[in-house]
């Protein structure tokens, strides 16, 4: 008994989630190229990528920032990303001192610059500690960035470019989140590579036939 209702939840969650993959791929393309546009230019500009999130997004953001900073599938130079979801001591030190809803925003402050993105991850798009963050990025030159759910959210009002899954259940929206932010970062590495191999060329010029 307990063997056949495990099935009909293994088979339950896997047809949610492959209808939601469908769904995401049609809603999300416009969103997720303006992303990568976003990505491309900063990355290219020498700027850099500020991830942070809270609970199950927290440790996404870390994710992809080591996805960066290390490589996802490409051999090319690293790439600048940090989690501000990462460090307990400013965590625990900036909720003490300025509450938790300021734990981003202050390491925004400190570590942000004009042209840098500040990319937060949430499901919901409602913490406090993710829209102060964004509006910190927004009144310091950032590029405000990010990915959630399909709930109403003021991310849609203060983060864009922003990548929103079409569905409002937490476990879906983080697969979802895990699937694009993989994406991003080989689509970041080939357009970086394909970048730098026109910058060759353009700077040695074409073989000389022989």
């Amino acid at each position: 008994m307990v063997a056949r209702a495990e099935r009909a939840l293994f088979e339950t969650e896997f047809a949610e989630h492959l209808a939601l993959v469908e769904l995401t791929r049609e809603a999300a393309l416009t969103a997720f190229l303006e992303m990568l546009d976003a990505w491309v230019r900063c990355i290219a500009g020498g700027g850099k990528i500020l991830f942070f999130g809270n609970g199950g997004s927290a440790a996404d953001a870390q994710h992809l920032a080591s996805e960066l900073v290390v490589r996802y599938q490409e051999d090319r130079a690293a790439i600048a990303a940090i989690s501000l979801s990462a460090d307990p001591s400013i965590l625990t030190a900036g909720g003490n001192d300025f509450g938790f809803e300021n734990i981003f925003s202050r390491q925004i402050e400190a570590l942000g610059r004009p042209g840098d993105i500040a990319f937060a991850i949430s499901t919901s798009g409602r913490s406090p500690n993710i829209l102060a963050a964004l509006k910190s990025a927004r009144a310091h030159g950032l590029v405000a960035a990010g990915m959630t759910g399909a709930h109403e959210s003021p991310m849609v009002e203060i983060a864009h470019p922003l990548i929103v899954v079409p569905s409002r259940r937490t476990a879906r929206i983080q697969e979802m989140h895990g699937l694009i932010g993989h994406i991003l970062c080989l689509s970041l590495e080939r357009a970086l590579k394909m970048d730098q191999s026109a910058t060759a060329t353009a700077t040695t010029g074409p073989s000389p036939c022989r």
